[in-house]
């Protein structure tokens, strides 16, 4: 293998904020400590952000990030780890260019919850229309069309194996990728390919973690105050980062582990935690504060009420669960109980309910079903897990009535079972059994007892 001129690289599909405060910022860190042996090239697989990459590619890839803790400290640091932005095309030119290089040994990217197209048993369902396209024909649409064109391009001018690093909030995210890739191009019937892909990729599994709003005109006003540079593609995080990776690499990977990256054999329990503790905690203060009327997160997490909702949910159910399996955990679970809801307190970050709350027929049976699973099974109460549903429930109807004050986006809701479930005579009930959100829990007895027990509190809590 012959190596780039500039190095190895890192191919990272889809530069929104969060791989930009995030993945690139251990790339700078690695360059800032004199290893540059490694860079990221990026671009988008849908012709969206195109003000924010135009910037950036004005910019030469580079742009300043601002942090900012609790307590209000705000730093600035410039990030020029991204050494090159690939235009948009439909067909994905640049990107399968890059992708045939030899010098490109990791594919990453980010996908949302829904973007995975699998059902509960973590199949892919050829219902969903980018699917259906992509499954018809040589298309694009989703992740599994973009990467197999990428990786037939890599196959055909043999540029060796590349690992492909998932970097989102999906439980078992690499190992899930890999087997629905494998299955879309044993559907696609590209079986050339398939044996390809089983030999010369790896696929490992991550955790990652860091709170990036939306940017809004503010942060570039405060870079170009405190910096003197009016950048255009500036965006702001928390001051809190984690990523946690398998390192199961087929074709060499960075020294993160000199970045601050946790280089892990098996990288479950920091997932759970962070999925069930974080992710669903998140949503929870999202939907109650919604409901009682709130924009930001840290408007939610301030309210005494709904923080205790957030707590009691951790500290009842959650960590019960967690220390079932194993124990002792390898995290000090109430430790993170307490920094999770201290993040969201964080005024400065102004991140909104509107962000948060996307996707939520993802996020039920994601974030929150197992450990009403578990709990079950165990024989456990679930009074404090069952608020969270109940809590989408409430607001799923609200959804549905017009009555949000933002619009809510969830790709993996089907319009039929929203308008199903908020124009039934016993709402309860249609919502208990819907599979989409309970999967083989659905219209499970205790399960509809313990979310007409929670409803009645919701109601309650929003009078």
């Amino acid at each position: 293998m012959t190596n780039d001129a500039n190095g190895l690289i890192q191919l990272h599909l889809g530069l929104g904020s969060f791989h930009r405060a995030h993945q690139a910022v251990y790339m700078q860190n690695l360059h800032d400590s004199g290893d540059k042996s490694w860079h990221i090239v990026g671009g988008n697989l849908r012709p969206d952000m195109q003000s924010t990459m135009d910037a950036l590619k004005a910019q030469g890839g580079a742009y300043t990030l601002e942090t900012v803790s609790p307590a209000g400290e705000r730093k600035y640091q410039k990030i020029t780890s991204i050494q090159s932005i690939i235009d948009y095309d439909a067909e994905l030119t640049g990107l399968i260019e890059v992708a045939s290089n030899p010098a490109t040994r990791i594919i990453s990217f980010t996908v949302t919850e829904a973007g995975y197209y699998q059902d509960e048993h973590h199949q892919l369902d050829p219902s969903y229309a980018d699917l259906k396209t992509d499954l018809a024909g040589d298309t694009r649409c989703t992740i599994y069309g973009a990467v197999a064109a990428l990786l037939a391009a890599r196959m055909d001018s043999k540029a060796g194996p590349v690992t492909l690093l998932n970097c989102d909030n999906l439980r078992s995210n690499g190992h899930r990728f890999s087997h629905g890739l494998e299955q879309f191009l044993q559907l696609r019937g590209e079986t050339e390919l398939l044996e390809w892909v089983k030999t010369n990729t790896s696929a490992p599994s991550s955790m990652v973690d860091r709170i990036t709003p939306r940017p809004t005109a503010d942060v570039r006003e405060r870079v170009l105050a405190a910096t003197g540079v009016d950048d255009a593609a500036a965006l702001m995080g928390e001051d809190f980062i984690q990523w946690v990776i398998e390192d199961e690499f087929i074709a060499g990977r960075p020294a993160w582990e000199n970045a601050g990256v946790e280089m892990v054999e098996d990288v479950m329990p920091y997932e759970e935690a962070k999925i069930r503790l974080l992710n669903a905690t998140h949503s929870c203060i999202a939907w109650a504060g919604t409901l009682r009327g709130y924009l930001y997160i840290h408007e939610g997490t301030q309210d005494p009420d709904i923080r205790q909702l957030a707590y009691d949910y951790v500290t009842d159910d959650v960590i019960p669960c967690l220390t079932a399996t194993q124990n002792p955990y390898p995290l000090d679970l109430a430790k993170y109980r307490d920094v999770v809801l201290d993040r969201f307190s964080n005024p400065n970050i102004q991140d909104t309910n509107q962000r948060v709350v996307m996707d939520g027929y993802s996020k039920i049976p994601g974030f929150i079903l197992p450990t009403l699973e578990e709990a079950l099974s165990g024989g456990r109460s679930v009074d404090s897990v069952a608020m969270l549903p109940a809590l989408f429930l409430e607001f799923l109807k609200r959804q549905q009535r017009g009555e949000l004050a933002y619009t809510y986006q969830d790709q993996a809701m089907d319009p039929a079972s929203a308008q199903r479930i908020s124009e039934a005579e016993d709402t309860i009930l249609a919502f208990a059994a819907e599979p989409l959100l309970f999967g083989q829990l659905a219209g499970n007895e205790a399960l509809t007892e313990a979310l007409r027990g929670a409803d009645k509190r919701v109601q309650a809590f929003i009078k």
